[in-house]
């Protein structure tokens, strides 16, 4: 008989597991003789999950190996070992290989990263491959596998586009990386065990630069993940074995995230402290005398570069650096927001050219974000980098949707519909900082709204949750994935360093055109620390406002991985826009 569907039994985990197993005889094949993959499940009394995904070509031995040695060395090999309810499913398949187990293995890890009611994968490891026969059919296997789990859990095996849709899965370490990325993650491996080899010395500067969209984000990720599991006790690599690395972003909604993927693969320090944190609480609580090994710093463009408030420093790069051996920065001088994180040129084009001299500059050329052809994304970047409208391709050859809105409240209605349409995934309304904001609701006590003559929408975090359940939920969703902000208009402090399916910006009224080009004009802008002079190294007050603004816009307009809705609050620029189609 042939298997062309996934075969899974549902066992008890331990020492009986295969006396109770009742393997069918025609499924001993697949299930003791091929490859399979396996997944080891244990539930706490609030019904959150630890998991254990593994590959093996004989599931038997394996097993055994778990129970008699794993649990010697390894306290999540105790618990499932010493636990009365801990489960096992196996998965064979006619068409398995090692090279297939390997895979479907590394995207199932991903998977159950990606799942609210997974609290720890207990993983060691990334298994990506390479071409290899039957690669094709790897991804709709997945997907009949993990169909198939959510007959025995839907709980732990949730639809898959809810989890496609999950900053987590976003985010993972366990993508399977481009060409390009490896090429360059190879590089930053190489450049780091180099210099770690002496350990004597810090401030070595490894700079990865790409455009919105690039990956950069994944990589770092996979590396973070890779630099931790090479630095465990049982690690085989002398230079990485007992090193300490440490994730660091300054935005508080791709924090959350970093937290939780930390939190679930158990990517702590060897005496459980945080990896992941802001950049001010790492340098308050580190010292120049005692360097950490190695620190990667995801959106280092949002890195202050003056004091403020509780960073009492100059310069938060500089004083990273005198705090590390090895420090990876993640730089897109495109997503400068801030005075407060602006370079002046000569300072920044100085230090970008003796990373470059030293062979530590980076740069990821390929847009993964934005699924769309090469002519649509020219007329995104052109409409950002050179302030001008082109002509809009008549059709996209991959699909991707770009349309203009004569209202607000047309736009918002077409948001809301591909939000509620499941077959896509999560869409937002955006907007430029250009109505009043602040974290404390007006004087009346009334949240504060994008207003355009008769229609108005809240500003982002200010709808509440339905109930407690999702209030506590939200803690560790970023700001897109909460239900209740689809009633919201996001900005760069909630959306810079995530996606949407379908991106709706409301482009305000400090981007106009004029004597056709695009133009700012910063009497319009409400984001005071665009628009506020920068005091430079000899005392001068630069307007960075231009650039500050721009980039704004460039953060909004790049959100979308398949659609970007906009309606221009300007007159002349709507008009443009609609006569460029």
């Amino acid at each position: 008989m042939s298997h062309l569907n996934p075969i899974i039994y549902d066992t008890v985990y331990g020492q009986e597991a295969f006396n109770e197993i009742g393997v069918s005889e025609e499924d001993e094949t697949y299930i003791y003789k091929y490859p399979t993959v396996y997944i080891v499940k244990d539930a706490d009394k609030q019904k959150n999950y630890s998991v254990y995904v593994g590959e093996t070509t004989d599931i038997k031995r394996r097993t055994v190996e778990h129970i008699k040695n794993d649990s010697r060395d390894r306290a999540d090999w105790w618990e499932l070992n010493h636990s009365n309810t801990a489960e096992m499913y196996v998965i064979g398949h006619e068409h398995f290989n090692k090279s297939m187990t390997l895979d479907i293995e590394n995207k199932m890890m991903q998977y159950m990263a990606s799942v609210d009611v997974v609290k720890r994968v207990n993983n060691r490891r990334t298994n990506q491959q390479n071409l290899y026969y039957s690669y094709d059919e790897m991804e709709k296997i997945f997907s009949e596998i993990w169909l198939k789990l959510r007959t025995f859990d839907e709980r732990l095996f949730p639809l898959e586009r809810t989890i496609r849709d999950s900053a987590l899965f976003k985010a993972s370490p366990f993508h399977k990386l481009t060409v390009e990325q490896l090429d360059a993650k190879d590089k930053i491996m190489t450049t780091i065990e180099t210099n770690l080899k002496n350990r004597t010395k810090k401030g070595k500067l490894i700079v990865v630069e790409g455009d919105a969209g690039s990956g950069k984000t994944v990589l770092m990720s996979s590396l973070f993940y890779e630099l931790n599991q090479l630095s465990k006790d049982e690690s085989e690599n002398p230079i990485l074995r007992g090193t300490s690395q440490f994730l660091l972003v300054n935005h508080d909604q791709q924090l959350k995230v970093y937290e939780e993927i930390a939190q679930k693969l158990g990517i702590y320090t060897s005496d459980k402290q945080k990896t992941v944190l802001k950049p001010t609480p790492f340098i308050n609580k580190y010292s120049e005398n005692e360097p950490v090994d190695v620190v990667i710093v995801d959106e280092a463009h949002l890195l202050l570069t003056q004091g403020k408030q509780s960073y009492t420093g100059k310069n938060q790069l500089d004083d990273l650096l005198k705090r590390a051996r090895v420090v990876v920065a993640v730089f897109d001088k495109k997503q400068i927001l801030s005075r407060e994180q602006y370079w002046e040129a000569d300072e920044l084009d100085k230090r970008l050219a003796e990373t470059k001299k030293a062979g530590n500059l980076i740069t990821l050329n390929k847009q993964l974000r934005i699924n769309a052809g090469e002519a649509t994304i020219d007329w995104i970047r052109s409409l950002i980098d050179q302030k001008s409208i082109k002509p809009l391709p008549k059709k996209d050859e991959k699909g991707y949707e770009i349309k203009f809105f004569d209202s607000p409240k047309a736009l918002q209605d077409a948001i809301v519909t591909k939000a509620k349409d499941k077959d896509f995934g999560i869409s937002r309304i955006l907007a430029t900082f250009d109505w009043p904001y602040s974290s404390r609701k007006d004087d009346n006590g009334h949240p504060w709204h994008v207003e355009i003559g008769d229609w108005k929408m809240p500003w982002n975090l200010q709808v509440p949750a339905k109930d407690n359940k999702q209030k506590k939920l939200n803690q560790k969703l970023a700001w897109a994935e909460q239900p209740q902000t689809i009633g919201e208009v996001g900005s760069t402090f909630t959306i810079q360093g995530f996606d949407l399916n379908y991106a709706g910006v409301i482009i305000g009224p400090s981007v106009k055109y004029r004597g056709g080009k695009i133009v700012f004009d910063k009497t319009a802008s409400e984001n005071s620390k665009a628009i506020q002079r920068r005091t430079l190294k000899n005392g001068e007050k630069k307007d960075v406002s231009d650039d500050m603004l721009r980039n704004e816009l460039n953060v909004l307009l790049s959100r979308g991985v398949n659609g970007l809705y906009i309606y221009a609050v300007d007159d002349e620029l709507r008009a443009a826009l609609k006569k460029g189609i």
